[in-house]
């Protein structure tokens, strides 16, 4: 059984703080030869890259490579080589790059994401701004502030432009995230979960792309839903059932117009918002416990939840 390592020690006093420096150096040094400039002669775009394999296996964003084939890669030294852009998922903004030249380059293992919770220290590195023959990659270290939606986490590491793709790191040296977007500052930034990314490993490599880039988390096409429509119903607390979508989750697991749903997994909703809220941060082919009052009589019923871009089509 794997040992999952915490990534977020304690700091108490000063021996801490020194121990935490100690780790972040470690981890910087390990971590900054395979950690890329990706340049686009075609669309005009630069972004940032992480190696992940001795066979030069890219890991970035979707949005980095979009429209191109082919991406010169830079490494920190300024060594130029190029890139086959292979497959991508828009929604996870998750895509793979493969280097064409021939040899055994610099990379960093992957980690996990899902375990990251709040308080967890990360360090995130890009070439911000793009490519800078003079200096290497600024590294950033902060902590995670939340999870979701979907596979994304944010955290307070200060990400700029061209740091788009760079990868984001536990205190172990492994990949944990991939630089999506910067947040509602320059200290609230959206990552994609490394996690999201083996999920769909085999589809981009063999150079698959789908979904398509979202602002709004909830139209996400591969946001988990149950298949139902919110009604509203004053001094009412929780979210009544207004309609159930045919061969949904819902339907499935004999969810009716009319039932209130007033907890998921045992957290209260009080509201469609706060609905939405938990449900981002679940995952499609989750299985989860609604709490139901049914003609003024509480129930529970399980739902396994849908993708809504499936649901969508099998309607």
């Amino acid at each position: 059984m794997p040992v999952l390592v915490h990534a977020a020690p304690p700091v108490r006093d000063l021996k801490d703080i020194i121990n935490l420096e100690a780790k972040v150096k470690t981890v910087s040094q390990n971590v900054m030869p395979a950690t890329v400039a990706l340049l686009s002669s075609r669309t005009g775009s630069s972004g940032s890259g992480v190696i992940t394999t001795a066979s030069g296996l890219i890991l970035t964003a979707a949005h980095v490579v979009q429209g191109a084939e082919e991406v010169e890669v830079v490494f920190p030294d300024g060594e130029q080589v190029r890139g086959k852009v292979l497959g991508a998922n828009f929604s996870k903004d998750i895509a793979m790059v493969q280097i064409i030249d021939k040899g055994t380059w610099p990379f960093a293992p992957m980690g996990s994401s899902k375990p990251l919770a709040a308080g967890d220290w990360v360090v995130a590195l890009g070439h911000s701004a793009g490519f800078d023959a003079a200096r290497t990659p600024p590294v950033r270290f902060g902590h995670v502030v939340s999870r979701g939606p979907g596979n994304f986490f944010t955290t307070n590491c200060t990400l700029i432009g061209g740091d788009s793709g760079g990868p984001v790191f536990d205190l172990e040296g492994k990949i944990v995230g991939i630089n999506s977007s910067i947040g509602s500052s320059l200290l609230n930034n959206n990552h994609a979960g490394i996690d999201g990314l083996k999920e769909d490993w085999d589809r981009i490599q063999a150079g698959e792309m789908w979904g398509e880039l979202q602002t709004n988390p909830f139209a996400n096409p591969e946001m988990p839903v149950l298949g139902i429509g919110m009604g509203m119903q004053r001094n009412i607390k929780g979210v009544p059932v207004q309609s159930v979508v045919p061969r949904s989750p819902a339907a499935a697991s004999g969810l009716r117009v009319g039932d209130i749903i007033q907890s998921l997994d045992g957290s209260e909703i009080r509201d469609g918002g706060k609905l939405l809220q938990v449900l981002v941060k679940r995952q499609p082919g989750d299985r989860v416990k609604l709490g139901l009052l049914r003609d003024q009589k509480a129930l529970d019923v399980e739902v396994v939840l849908a993708r809504r871009e499936a649901l969508f089509q099998e309607r």
